[in-house]
């Protein structure tokens, strides 16, 4: 166990590293910060982080820099979350009101977390498996074809078009309609197949058969809908810290456009918790050199997918995960508004 002193000096090299890009020396941290001891003091202290693997000497310098290591250190016990300012606040709010439907809120949404954090935002689609049914609507287009509109509590909108094998008079459809969502207003998409299965045989002979066309389209649509999506914004804000990447950047660029990657960087949105992974907790090798905040958001106490950022490790911590939070806050009242 580190002392609490030898604590102070690792939150300090990190604050100091992060802001201004350079390995921190003892003499420096001493006239920076009131540590309350000497600069030999503080080389001894420094010699036990670099001991301990919480910081490293870079060849070049004298100074010293966060190792991972150090850097989860100061994510688990010295770092507090840095809270938006209240025009930051407004701001945030202000932007993702604006949003007309949910394809607005996810894209507005990753170009804030862009702009709010300077790194990269990664945004994941609320999952249809985590959704319940807000409405299902059923337009008649022709005698024997229907429009079939499925719309989750998360605000997203799925359309089918059904060819009927007979007509489907105005008053069966309304009959169908009413019938459907009284079973599937509120309830899990898993559900939904329970609820309905029944449903065509409390209908004449000669509907029986639409009714089924019908319920075998919405089931399939909870089914292919299940693919989970996401948008990735601010791709060009690594190009800032290039230098912070041990090799060149490009690694870091390939490990982004892999969907797969990002979907377990972000990870379970089940989990509304903060995650913060730092480089070479990150299982991919092309992200070894970079941190993930992430976060879950819902429109209610269960998350229905995650957001987040993608930097390198010589991060804001305590700004960063102030803003994934904040924004995340803000964009599950909009669902929960919606």
């Amino acid at each position: 166990m580190l002392s609490e002193r030898r604590l102070e000096v690792l939150r300090a090299i990190v604050q100091d590293y992060v802001g201004t890009e350079e390995p921190v020396g003892s003499k420096a941290l001493t006239e920076r910060h009131s540590l309350g001891v000497s600069p030999a003091t503080v080389r001894n202290d420094m010699a036990v982080l670099e001991d301990e693997g919480f910081i490293a000497q870079p060849h070049t310098s004298a100074g010293r820099i966060p190792t991972d290591k150090g850097y989860r250190l100061f994510v688990d016990k010295l770092a507090g979350v840095k809270p938006l300012s209240s025009p930051e606040r407004r701001a945030i709010q202000n932007f993702l009101d604006g949003a007309v439907d949910l394809d607005d809120v996810v894209g507005r949404t990753v170009r804030l977390l862009a702009q709010l954090t300077r790194q990269v935002a990664v945004v994941q689609y609320p999952s249809l498996t985590r959704s319940t049914v807000r409405h299902v609507e059923l337009l008649s287009l022709a005698p024997a074809r229907l429009m079939l509109v499925l719309i989750t509590d998360t605000g997203r909108v799925e359309q089918r078009m059904i060819d009927c094998p007979a007509p489907f008079g105005d008053t069966s459809l309304a009959d169908l309609r009413a019938r459907l969502n009284s079973r599937v207003v509120g309830r899990r998409f898993a559900d939904v197949p329970r609820l309905v299965q029944d449903l065509p045989e409390s209908f004449e002979s000669e509907d029986r058969g639409t009714v089924s066309t019908v319920l075998s389209v919405l089931l399939e649509t909870l089914v292919e809908e299940t693919e989970e999506r996401l948008i990735i914004g601010g791709t060009s804000n690594l190009t800032r810290f290039g230098h912070d990447f041990p090799v060149m950047i490009r690694p870091v660029l390939e490990a982004l456009e892999e969907q797969v990657v990002l979907l377990k960087l972000l990870g379970e949105a089940t989990d509304s918790g903060m995650t913060v992974r730092i480089g070479h907790e990150n299982a991919h090798e092309g992200l070894n050199a970079t941190s993930v905040v992430a976060v879950g958001y819902g429109s209610g106490d269960e998350a229905v997918a995650k957001l987040g950022v993608v930097g390198p490790t010589r991060m804001d911590y305590p700004g960063t995960m102030g803003a994934v939070r904040a924004v995340a806050r803000y964009v599950g009242q909009i669902l929960a508004e919606s």
